[in-house]
């Protein structure tokens, strides 16, 4: 199987997608959503809306099979008409952990929502390169998978079918995946460090090349080769593609890789530095307490001290 750096990613930030509930609504209607703690993402099953988010100056028209994602910790509004007073969300689903409501009167629309757990030592690889708004539009030439997607969640919630709850989540750990591929296939230059890389079809190779072998004593001659590149051609496009040079990338995902074997795992610092290419534990150890300002040693005591929660450094 092709080493895959996206999957490493979604799998290292322990990304797991959850469908929480949704509503259905007619006439006049607004719903205001508090800032979220996690990233969230919608399907509009029927009909359409208004989407407003605090900061955001113009409305975003959401139309019948679009699919949005939000990741900023910002409140926002759904409505049928942006005069409507808006009505909290919190009070309208009581905090439980799954709920579909219905507001005023009719279906005129249906919506479906959920939201993306990411582990919180890690998360930020993944949350911290995300736009405030991905939006993929029914008309989309992503958007096919996408509805299909959809229109299965709503079978589950509608049929109650045995195990709805696993294939509702795994429906939804699907949708964040393709909400993901969207994003990458339709931004372009637009897409942030890593994401960008996997979308840049002369650099990608190489990241696979890393991220198959990370204890591998990569030379910056060989992966240029293995891209068709000069030396000098690969570096300055992997940089501008990934925002770092790529020997730097390397040690950064080395980096993320040590803190995880870390807070997770019991092996000595010996024996992990080896297993990412570093000669000896002083030399592990020595790029370790460079990039994330601890000793490894230190680092591992104060994850667990913190019940495992010390935040992930460096950033690419």
């Amino acid at each position: 199987m092709v080493d895959d750096p996206f999957s490493d990613i979604l799998k290292f930030t322990n990304a797991q997608s959850v469908v929480s509930g949704g509503f259905a609504a007619g006439g006049s209607w607004a719903v205001r959503f508090p800032a979220p703690d996690k990233i969230k993402f919608f399907g509009l099953v029927k009909g359409r809306c208004w989407l407003s988010m605090d900061g955001e100056e113009a409305p975003v028209r959401i139309e019948e099979g679009d699919v949005f994602l939000l990741s900023a910790q910002r409140s926002f509004v759904l409505s049928s008409d942006l005069a409507a007073v808006p009505i909290d969300a919190t009070s309208l689903f009581g905090g439980g952990a799954s709920k579909f409501a219905e507001i005023g009167d009719g279906e005129d629309c249906i919506q479906i929502g959920g939201h993306v757990r990411l582990d919180p030592a890690s998360g930020g690889l993944l949350a911290d390169i995300l736009p405030p708004l991905i939006h993929v539009r029914a008309s989309s030439p992503q958007a096919t998978v996408l509805q299909w997607l959809l229109d299965q969640l709503v079978r589950e919630r509608v049929a109650d079918l045995p195990g709805a709850s696993l294939a509702s989540a795994q429906l939804a750990q699907l949708m964040f995946v393709q909400i993901l591929r969207a994003h990458l296939a339709a931004s372009g230059s637009f897409a942030a460090g890593w994401l960008r890389a996997l979308g840049d079809p002369r650099i990608a190779p190489a990241l696979r090349l890393m991220h198959g072998d990370p204890s591998r004593d990569w030379h910056l001659e060989e992966l240029a080769h293995s891209v068709a590149m000069s030396r000098s051609t690969f570096s300055s496009r992997f940089r501008e593609v990934a925002g770092v040079p790529p020997l730097t990338y390397l040690t950064n995902w080395r980096m993320r890789l040590a803190q995880r074997a870390l807070r997770e795992g019991n092996a000595p610092v010996s024996t992990l530095g080896l297993s990412l290419g570093y000669t000896s534990e002083s030399a592990f150890s020595n790029a370790f307490k460079r990039a994330i300002g601890m000793a490894p040693k230190r680092f591992r005591d104060k994850a667990r001290a913190d019940g495992g929660s010390l935040q992930s450094a460096p950033a690419e």
